[in-house]
């Protein structure tokens, strides 16, 4: 891909003419298609011939599709994304099914006939009020981007890069991006081990846990069944057929 998705708390992956089977995980998800319908069964219900999904966090659900690909989007639900998005459901609904290629541009407000999925990310990010983050928060931000993959890193160690108290600082954090800081941090790891898995087909899987921050592969298991729900090694497994915006 050319482009690149910014915001820290989207995960962007394409997948192939494949069969995702039954999971829930703690990410609201999108699921979107530019080509072909496809099958899907969201909280024991089946969909037939639809043309995506947006769904909350922990409902069940499968997905299959036989020719074509899947847009696949992840979003922290605490993050201004997430939360805007928890505004589009009506009460007691934990899912919204496109049954056509009209109905996903009318959501997601793209005024284009042509799928593209930086539209509809851009859409999401758009409908975020405009924040002009303190610099400390910014100063956070830049060190984790440059090392997330330190195991060591705890609230005191954010704390003394700006002189807050780890309380001030945190609360500071999740005013000004609706996240907390671990779960910043752990999306920017799972990210960058997503993109290793992918992108880097001879490494262990191992070995990617370790390079991105966790302390082994089973804490990795563990964070990407719980925020994606699948684990590394299936990605790995399919990663002729996965790619990442």
């Amino acid at each position: 891909m050319t482009k690149q998705i910014n915001n820290p708390f989207i995960l962007a992956i394409k997948a192939y003419n494949l069969a995702v089977e039954i999971h829930h995980h703690s990410a609201y998800q999108i699921v979107l298609s530019n080509e072909n319908p496809f099958t899907s069964t969201i909280n024991g219900k089946l969909y037939e011939h639809i043309y995506g999904f947006l769904i909350k966090p922990q409902v069940t659900h499968f997905c299959s599709i036989e020719k074509g690909a899947l847009n696949i989007l992840n979003i922290e639900p605490y993050s201004g994304v997430g939360l805007e998005l928890s505004s589009r459901f009506n009460v007691n609904q934990d899912h919204i099914v496109f049954n056509s290629s009209a109905e996903i541009h009318t959501f997601f407000q793209t005024g284009k006939d042509s799928f593209d999925i930086y539209h509809i990310i851009n859409d999401l990010i758009l409908k975020l009020p405009l924040t002009k983050h303190d610099e400390r928060v910014t100063k956070i931000v830049e060190y984790i981007k440059t090392n997330f993959f330190e195991q060591h890193i705890t609230p005191q160690t954010f704390a003394d890069i700006v002189f807050l108290s780890p309380s001030r600082l945190a609360s500071l954090f999740k005013q000004q991006t609706g996240s907390s800081l671990s779960k910043y941090l752990l999306w920017t790891r799972l990210r960058q081990a997503i993109y290793l898995t992918l992108s880097e087909k001879d490494r262990t899987l191992t070995d990617i846990a370790y390079d991105t921050g966790f302390y082994d592969l089973p804490q990795l298991n563990k964070y990407m069944y719980e925020m994606f729900g699948m684990p590394p090694k299936a990605l790995k497994q399919n990663s002729d057929l996965i790619q990442v915006y």
